[in-house]
């Protein structure tokens, strides 16, 4: 019995994939039959498109010679190379059978449109030198006058002529649609004979091959039952060690989410130690910078300047001298600014509001973009590590702001209460928070993002980085004021 069922079954399935096969045959040939002729027949329409398009150039370019022999002015501000050059570019490349619009169209010609396009040919051919001779300005009037007479000649001969080309391009994709429909109906009976076979041959043997199969699982079922009932109790087992299973995992869980703290709190750490032993170098930095090279270079300057009383021999010394002068003073100054980035004194000595609005003022000086800085200026005091992470946060999002947002505002806003909240805001390009952003030149600031995030996270606080695109980009840094100072 096993081995007759078998022997059905292979014999239905090869009838079945035999009559499947040809249905997908018959049903692809017509659908790529169709939309290959869907496709012939829009270039069809695109070439009996400017085929009928240079009659119109024609008449347009015959319209623009005439006013311009007669120097009567016209509303028409095309350009009369230019519609030349169409003109001519349309009809060669109908004529070779490759037209290039927007794409490349196949110019699907017969023997008689060949034969049409060569008995065109010289109409064209003089009416499109006369056209040239009119638009060269060496011609005189009388050959100007010539041309047009040859025009007017030739252009009813032109425009006949390609009416019959453009009705004969029509005509002719006509007919290969109507070639399309008559190959659409023999596919449509031959899958419809394929339906019918598979019926007779393959769906009855098919029902009654499916009767004593229902009959012998009905027969069957007493037997599956019991086992099911088997099954039932298996299933029992499993579920209880599924339990322990989905206990265990819970622990483990529980452990790896531990461990996963541990390590955030080792990291932030070792973050807050970092950046403490950069701020006490920078400070340190700083100090030498201001108290030592600074105080060197002051007293170089005065040294300097008191070498302007000694006469100099030749001018050219004295402005020599002069220019070292200004260089020296120009040193002092990038040291002062150096050792002011380093760590800005003023924030030690009057607070945060009051060095924000002092960042303000020396960014908008040093790069030309307009800083505002808007908050309270006379604000308690906040404890210096706090004050610090703060103004380095401002620090950085006012510097990626210039180098890469291309911004024309900066906006400095600080509060106090009842949160914490810094925000630095630009008008500039801005870019896709889903994505990292990309700056010219390769350069991407994820470091300096990153220590923004981090400072913010070892005070506590949320940095939240908010763009569009052509919009701008705000960084807000919130704070909960828990501190004293």
């Amino acid at each position: 019995m096993n081995q007759l069922d078998e022997q059905v079954a292979r014999r239905l399935t090869r009838f079945y994939v035999l009559a499947l096969t040809c249905i997908a045959v018959l049903s692809l040939s017509g659908l790529l039959f169709i939309r290959q002729t869907l496709s012939d027949h829009y270039d069809d329409s695109r070439v009996v498109n400017v085929a009928g398009r240079q009659r119109m150039l024609s008449q347009r370019l015959t319209k623009l010679a005439l006013l311009r022999i007669m120097g009567t002015p016209t509303a028409d501000t095309t350009s009369f190379s230019a519609l030349l050059h169409t003109w001519s570019q349309s009809h060669i490349q109908l004529r070779n059978g490759d037209l290039r619009m927007e794409k490349a169209y196949v110019v699907r010609k017969s023997r008689q449109l060949d034969q049409m396009f060569a008995e065109i040919e010289p109409v064209f051919q003089s009416m499109y030198q006369s056209l040239v001779r009119i638009d060269v300005a060496s011609a005189t009037p009388e050959q100007k006058k010539t041309a047009l007479q040859v025009i007017l000649r030739d252009e009813p001969s032109f425009l006949n002529q390609m009416n019959a080309i453009v009705f004969q391009f029509d005509k002719e994709s006509f007919e290969r649609v109507r070639s399309l429909e008559q190959i659409e109906w023999v596919l449509t009976v031959a899958t419809l004979l394929t339906l019918l076979i598979e019926g007779l041959l393959i769906f009855r043997p098919v029902v009654t091959h499916t009767k004593n199969v229902i009959r012998k699982l009905t027969q069957s079922d007493d037997a599956l039952r019991a086992v099911n009932e088997s099954l039932a109790v298996a299933n029992t087992d499993l579920e209880v060690a599924n339990q322990q299973l989905v206990k265990t995992q819970r622990e483990l869980l529980r452990a790896t989410e531990e461990k996963y703290r541990l390590q955030i709190a080792e990291e932030t750490v070792r973050s807050a130690g970092l950046l403490e032993g950069q701020e006490e170098e920078r400070r340190r930095f700083a100090r030498e910078l201001h108290d030592g090279i600074g105080q060197m270079l002051t007293g170089l300057k005065l040294h300097a300047e008191k070498l302007k009383v000694i006469p100099f021999p030749e001018p050219k010394h004295r402005q020599r001298f002069e220019e070292l002068c200004e260089l020296i003073y120009d040193v002092i100054q990038t040291t002062r600014q150096t050792s002011h980035n380093l760590m800005p004194s003023v924030l030690g000595d009057f607070g945060l509001g009051a060095t924000l609005q002092l960042l303000a003022e020396q960014t908008t000086r040093s790069s030309g973009i307009e800083v505002i800085f808007e908050g309270d200026r006379d604000e308690s005091r906040l404890p210096p590590a706090v004050e610090i992470g703060l103004y380095r946060i401002a620090q950085e999002a006012l510097n990626n702001a210039i180098k890469h947002a291309q911004a024309q505002k900066i906006r400095i806003s600080w509060q106090r209460a009842p949160k914490i909240v810094l925000a630095v805001e630009d008008n500039g390009k801005g870019f896709s928070v889903k994505s990292t952003p990309k700056y010219e030149k390769g350069i991407q600031p994820i470091n300096g993002l990153e220590n923004m995030r981090t400072r913010a996270r070892l005070m506590n606080g949320d940095l939240t980085i908010t763009s569009k695109l052509k919009k701008g980009t705000k960084v807000t840094v919130t704070l909960p004021d828990t501190t004293n100072g």
